[in-house]
């Protein structure tokens, strides 16, 4: 199940790139194989079909959080892409939190939850802070209740 798991990751991952390959191999087959209607498959693969599925597939963010096999860690991966910019990506985290809220998404609660959590951590050094307290509480709470 594991591999499962791995396959369908890569293929969410990848899901714009593998649209991408398929409208372009789909469109010059039929130029090659002489059909007439080549371009406008191509035109309608790379206007419709792979923004839909960049839409539906890629969150547009440009960070991943990745939640380790040990409680409480979190790692953080950069695409190459990203803005080193922290408060660029402050801003657009911000403003998804917002429409997530907007569009009802989120309870006040949660939200408030959410919006502390981010302008606690608006940088990765403050991420690796903020999951550094929240694995040391963890820890005094388990051996709190241990007594």
């Amino acid at each position: 199940m594991a591999d499962d798991e791995t396959l369908r990751e890569r293929f969410r991952r990848n899901a714009s790139g593998i649209a991408a390959t398929t409208v372009t191999g789909t469109w010059l087959g039929a130029l090659l194989a002489g059909f007439d209607w080549w371009l406008g498959f191509m035109l309608f693969g790379y206007v419709v079909i792979v923004p839909v599925v960049s839409m539906l597939f890629d969150e547009g963010e440009s960070e991943s959080a990745h939640v380790d096999s040990e409680p409480g860690s979190v790692r953080v991966e950069r695409d190459e892409g990203a803005r080193d910019d922290a408060t660029g990506d402050t801003t657009d985290a911000l403003e998804r939190l917002r429409t997530r809220y907007a569009n009802g998404d989120l309870t006040d609660e949660q939200f408030e939850r959410k919006l502390d959590r981010l302008l606690e951590t608006e940088t990765p050094e403050d991420a690796a802070e903020w999951t550094e307290r929240n694995r040391d509480a963890r820890r005094d709470g388990e051996t709190e209740r241990e007594r």
